[in-house]
């Protein structure tokens, strides 16, 4: 029998002894061969994608989605009690509601029933020398004062209009008090004659014929250059048969009857009708004078400018004022618009003010400040001729002692002494709100005199400005008033400044809370589930490599015979 060579020779033993030294291989080099057929299948095709886990690690629960809503509602919450706190307090948002004239404004009654306690300070200037000035000396003056009145104000027949304006009338009453006076009513002043010398004056270029018989009536009379008259006189009236006789013969050089005194027509009466506009409607003419007495200007003055009604009625400005604001108020008194220019910042009982003082052009002649043309006949800047509107009288209107006016005034009269802390006016404004903090009005009230030829009793007196008396109107906001007002616009606001932004930290910070509490409980889970690269035996699975699979397993495979 002839044996075959090669494999086909091999018998079954041979066989069976080559497998078992390939097994014996294949557990002897395992990673070789591992390696080996990895390289195989990677040429044959690229290995599958390994499925991706979508399974969540970490369960959104209930309590995260009503923790999380929470925070919203709580966030929503906030910016709703910021609007609602921001109209119901007057902070600037709701301010333009607050400050309107309207009933149903918070600054309504203090408007109708103003609630700052008003002083008028009168001083007068006692002429100590008359008979010198009938001889043509320098007049001699000597401050008295102050007397010191209680305003009171309340304003009446109040009518909303349907252009949204609003009309009324402001009713002023004194009550002199001595505690804060220096002096009393019943303290005897020298002064001119105002009713005299006003009369000769407006006769200067009559006929010489009615000037001697007006002279013949002063000497029946009693009448003389200058008089000697108690406070309450000077300041309320007193009755004088000059007045009488004036009405009868010369019926319209005075148009009043009865007592005469320089503020007997402001106790316990009216400065005529008003109509402001509201700002219901139009905010930016909050305020603002539509008409006073009826008309939207006056007719005392040369121009047009100059009669113009500007500005609001002396109580309120408007809101939210800045350094290039003025204030501008129509003073019946004065028969005039005013503008005052702001100067500096301050503080009134802890509540931040604008103040605001009179310019130096407020009451220069034409020749210095030309818009002030109007107002004459001028004569030294500084003082304002207001005869126009005085019954002619020949009276002017200044700062006391002539302050900020030329100096040839005050140096022709002796005793006056200009002092700007003393004599200048201001006004303390808080400028959120347009409401006066702290307020002094100083003017001063003189005659021009001088010799009247034709009429004896003027003298010798050579033409001279000669005070008669000047006047202080203040107030300032105190007791619960200020600290209603501090408390409403100065604390309030502070606060919710302050609230809106701890507020929001708050929010922020509650809203971010769960947001890290997810992040943080889904970390390592996160890192558990990524799929990581076979570097194991036990880790490979191909369907290519179903060999190498049973090889790995311990399996035997079935080779073919």
């Amino acid at each position: 029998m002839v044996l075959g060579t090669g494999e086909h020779a091999r018998g079954p033993c041979c066989r069976r002894a080559a497998f078992q030294r390939v097994e014996t291989d294949t557990k002897a080099s395992p990673r070789i061969n591992q390696q080996n057929n990895f390289r195989q299948r990677s040429r044959r095709s690229p290995p599958p994608t390994p499925p991706v886990d979508v399974t969540p690690h970490s369960e959104v629960t209930a309590g995260h989605v009503s923790q999380t809503s929470f925070h919203l509602c709580f966030l929503s919450c906030q910016v709703t009690v910021w609007r609602d706190m921001r109209t119901l307090l007057p902070w600037p948002w709701g301010l333009s509601w607050n400050v309107r004239i309207d009933p149903s404004s918070l600054s309504f009654n203090m408007w109708k029933e103003i609630p700052v306690p008003f002083y008028l300070s009168v001083y007068f200037f006692d002429v100590i020398n008359p008979r010198d000035i009938l001889q043509g000396q320098r007049p001699q003056v000597r401050e008295r004062g102050p007397y010191v009145y209680r305003e009171f104000r309340h304003k009446s027949n109040i009518t909303f209009n349907d252009n949204d304006t609003v009309s009324f009338l402001e009713y002023r009453s004194f009550q002199f008090q001595p505690d804060k006076s220096r002096g009393l009513e019943s303290d005897n002043i020298v002064m001119p004659n105002i009713l005299v010398l006003s009369a000769a004056m407006m006769m200067e270029n009559g006929p010489m014929s009615l000037k001697l018989i007006m002279t013949l009536a002063f000497s029946t009379l009693g009448e003389r250059a200058f008089m000697n008259r108690t406070v309450s006189e000077i300041m309320w009236g007193y009755e004088d048969p000059l007045i009488h006789l004036i009405n009868k013969y010369f019926p319209n050089m005075f148009p009043f009857k009865g007592k005469f005194g320089l503020f007997a027509e402001l106790n316990n009466s009216d400065s005529g009708l008003f109509t402001v506009f509201t700002g219901v409607k139009n905010f930016s003419r909050i305020h603002l004078v539509d008409k006073w007495n009826g008309v939207s200007k006056v007719n005392f003055w040369h121009s047009d400018q100059c009669n113009m009604i500007n500005g609001t009625s002396g109580q309120m400005w408007a809101p939210f004022m800045t350094p290039e604001s003025s204030l501008e108020f129509y003073s019946p008194e004065a028969c005039r618009s005013m503008k005052l220019i702001y100067k500096e910042q301050g503080v009134f009982e802890g509540i931040p003010t604008f103040r605001f003082v009179a310019p130096n052009t407020l009451f220069a002649n034409g020749s210095v400040y030309p818009p002030n043309e109007g107002f004459c006949p001028c004569r030294e800047s500084g003082i304002q001729n207001v005869s126009t509107c005085r019954f002619n009288a020949p009276l002017f209107l200044s700062h006391p002692h002539f302050y900020n006016a030329d100096p040839v005034l005050a140096e022709a009269v002796s005793g006056l002494h200009p002092n700007p802390e003393e004599h200048s006016l201001f006004l303390d404004v808080h400028p959120v709100t347009g409401i006066p903090m702290n307020c002094s009005v100083k003017l001063q009230l003189s005659l021009y005199i001088k010799s009247v030829k034709g009429i004896g009793q003027t003298g010798k007196i050579e033409p001279v400005i000669l005070p008669l008396m000047w006047f202080g109107e203040s107030g300032a906001m105190e007791g619960e008033t200020l600290q209603t007002f501090y408390t409403q616009l100065v604390l309030m606001p502070k606060v919710l400044h302050y609230a809106q932004y701890v507020l929001l930290a708050l929010g922020c910070v509650l809203l971010l809370i769960p947001i890290v509490y997810q992040i943080r409980s889904q970390g390592p889970k996160d890192a558990a589930s990524q799929p990581r690269l076979a570097t194991q035996p036990d880790q490979l699975s191909s369907p290519y490599t179903p060999l190498l699979q049973d090889s790995l397993s311990g399996q035997p495979t079935n080779p073919e015979v």
